[in-house]
């Protein structure tokens, strides 16, 4: 058999092995492509970190595993800049496994700190309940926003850890989403970043970004400018933040926890492969059909 026809009739096995090593590969060796910001997602970095110290921040983690290799690096990049910027933070689910998102991103971010902390001997202020708070999950969907529109204490009386609202020093001057300073909802569907806007930023006139997966963020874009102030839709877009966060806080540049920049890489080379095999079709077709062997 010529090479020609090794190719021509490529056991599909093949494909499969060099899809998974061209997958494989990049992210076992943290491959990762220079990156250029879009305009939004520049645009969104910027609002964010100018932003003064002490704003106060509510992140939604409306998400679960399915959507975490899109979803799950926007949401440790925005903490960790929230972190960086000095906000209050404060966390809240839509989803009933986004609680459980929500406690994998703190604790990513408590390893941050602790590094942090060791390479300047500094402390970083991150205490429960004076820097973050983590209200939880409550069934309800836009039924929760429109309660917290008004009254937090109302929906959430506890925290997820069962300490009443009312003994939380940050929660003192925090009665609803009015008080807020900007609404951030990491969102894999519905209730998520749609419900996030009619129900919460538009009515309390606060300023709403948001993250969601690359088939969704279409649905979402016509919100923008006016009642959406920008949104990251899917994996390139956050890996475009990672660096803008790299570029912005050197100590986040080139850390395996930069998990859109690696993916992102293994996507664009997996992507190179299949355009390779296309070419490699079309040219063997046309070949094929030149010498009678196809109609």
């Amino acid at each position: 058999m010529s090479f020609y026809e090794k190719v021509a009739n490529i056991d599909r096995r093949v494909i499969f092995l060099l899809i998974g090593l061209a997958v494989a590969i990049p992210i076992i060796f943290t491959v990762r492509f220079p990156g250029f910001p879009t305009p939004m997602v520049q645009e969104i970095f910027d609002l964010v970190e100018n932003l003064p110290a002490g704003s106060k921040v509510l992140v939604s983690f409306d998400y679960d595993p399915a959507s975490e290799p899109e979803l799950q690096p926007m949401a440790t990049a925005w903490m960790r800049q929230c972190i960086e910027r000095g906000f209050r933070i404060y966390i809240m689910a839509l989803w009933p496994i986004g609680q459980d998102m929500a406690r994998l991103t703190v604790d990513q971010l408590k390893r941050d700190i602790a590094e942090k902390e060791r390479l300047t001997g500094k402390k970083v202020p991150f205490e429960y309940g004076v820097n973050y708070v983590d209200l939880g999950y409550k069934s309800g969907a836009q039924g929760v926003i429109n309660v917290v529109l008004t009254d937090f204490e109302k929906m959430y009386p506890t925290d997820s850890t069962n300490q009443a609202l009312s003994s939380i020093p940050m929660m003192s001057d925090t009665k609803s989403l009015k008080d807020l300073d900007l609404i951030i909802s990491i969102s894999a569907g519905t209730p998520g970043l749609k419900e996030w806007i009619q129900f919460g930023a538009d009515p309390a006139g606060v300023k709403i970004i948001g993250g969601s997966t690359a088939v969704q963020a279409p649905l979402l874009y016509p919100y923008y400018p006016k009642q959406l102030s920008g949104q990251l839709g899917g994996l390139k877009t956050a890996a475009e933040y990672e660096k803008l966060m790299g570029d912005r806080y050197p100590q986040y540049s080139d850390i395996k926890d930069n998990k859109g920049r690696i993916r992102m890489g293994a996507q664009a080379i997996a992507h190179i492969v299949i355009m390779l095999f296309i070419v490699v079709g079309n040219i063997t077709f046309f070949i094929d059909r030149r010498r009678g062997k196809r109609g």
